[in-house]
């Protein structure tokens, strides 16, 4: 699968709990973040990095904002297809663009939920932003 921009999306696949849901049984709307977030750190992982490793090192990637679009609800049970594509780089941080969908027997998805996460990077010590290592962002793009 390619984002309109041709970078890869990386996709995962989650089920929704009564935990991800509020009294309505529809998906709380902070937890589409929750979802967001595991779909960033399997991409990550699928590149040979782990979260502990980089703060191993003092780096951490935090989120530096995000703007979410809701589209549709998501209830308990849904089975939800998670997207991330990189959207653009800087010098010390990505934007992602992320979508949630509910997968349908049929094979279609219906979007749920979209937006736009700033990643930086930071020194855990100094907790300030610090350039993306060179060769870094290549990995991830080619």
């Amino acid at each position: 699968m390619q984002s309109d921009n041709n970078n890869p999306v990386f996709s995962q696949i989650y089920r929704v709990y009564y935990e991800d849901t509020d009294a309505g049984g529809v998906i709380y709307h902070s937890n589409y973040l929750k979802f967001m977030e595991r779909v960033r750190t399997e991409w990550l992982r699928s590149f040979g990095y782990s979260q502990h490793e980089l703060a191993k090192e003092d780096l951490l990637f935090v989120v530096h904002s995000a703007s979410l679009r809701y589209v549709a609800p998501g209830r308990l049970d849904d089975e939800l297809l998670v997207t991330a594509t990189i959207k653009e780089v800087r010098r010390a941080s990505f934007i992602f663009f992320q979508q949630v969908y509910r997968k349908l027997e049929n094979g279609d998805n219906v979007l749920l939920c979209e937006g736009d996460i700033r990643l930086t990077l930071i020194d855990k010590v100094l907790f300030k932003s610090k350039p993306l290592p060179a060769g870094f962002v290549d990995k991830f793009l080619n």
